[in-house]
């Protein structure tokens, strides 16, 4: 699907990598280092209030109270033009597109990965009913445990990720997120409803081997919305660590056509 009647965005354009449910900007992995090995424009990632560098702060329990704290961050860089492109995946989708909504000057591009949205979506394809427990006992369990069980639930192919374990354990006690937090997000997400479609390029993308998310989610978001909507054949919900190669060339595309529209 071909993209049209965009307006002339720079290079200079950051894009902010915006993470979900209580993971922080160090969890986008090697993805971040290719997409900024890929593109001219700044990349750029930040933590809502409650996980990473905010893990003391308290968690909104409201999507446009999270997205707000991210939104300040951006405010206060060097980098701050007025505009972003913004990348975003699960809860963070929802921060997005509550960006788009609110401030849409703001708002040069809007890619959502594996995001949903009420009442678009019933709530057993939002979150899985059978991955309910495994969910709240991820929120009571030690750092350790945890860990495992968010890959597992995460990805298509835990085994083969094994190795990103060990960094997530210790990022986890170098800035834990409180159980509280991690509710008061789940809430906040749980009550986001669909917000008009972004007054900008935006791109939906989804993966077949989500097991946490129904990738229906987005289908019915980009109806919605009319939107392009690309589906990844395998990856799981954090496709970013599945196949950051793959999505590093998707979105260099989208970036790739915004440009050439603008002309």
């Amino acid at each position: 699907m071909v993209l049209t009647n965009f307006a002339v965005l720079a290079d200079a354009t950051p894009v902010l990598l915006i993470r979900g449910l209580t993971r922080e900007q160090r969890h986008w992995g090697e993805f971040k280092t290719l997409l900024s090995a890929a593109l001219p424009n700044p990349v750029l990632s930040f933590d809502f209030a409650g996980t990473g560098q905010l893990y003391q702060q308290c968690s909104p329990c409201s999507i446009s109270g999270l997205r707000q704290s991210v939104r300040q961050q951006w405010q206060q860089t060097p980098q701050y033009n007025g505009r972003v492109h913004l990348l975003a995946i699960s809860l963070g989708g929802m921060l997005a597109a509550d960006w788009a909504a609110q401030y849409p000057y703001e708002v040069a591009s809007v890619t959502l990965i594996n995001s949903s949205a009420r009442p678009l979506s019933p709530f057993f394809r939002r979150l899985y009913w059978r991955n309910y427990p495994a969910i709240l006992r991820s929120v009571v369990v030690g750092a350790a445990q945890r860990e495992q069980l968010i890959l597992q639930l995460t990805s298509a192919n835990a085994a083969a990720h094994s190795r990103v374990i060990p960094d997530w354990q210790l990022w986890q006690q170098q800035r834990p997120v409180s159980k509280l937090n991690a509710l008061r997000q789940l809430w906040a997400a749980s009550r986001f409803v669909v917000t008009p479609a972004p007054q900008c390029p935006t791109l939906l993308l989804s993966s077949l081997g989500d097991s946490l998310v129904s990738p229906q989610c987005s289908a019915d978001l980009a109806r919605y919305w009319q939107v392009a909507h690309i589906q990844h054949p395998w990856a799981g919900h954090d496709l970013a660590l599945d196949d950051a190669p793959w999505l590093v060339a998707q979105y260099r595309q989208q970036l790739a056509v915004i440009r050439q529209a603008g002309r």
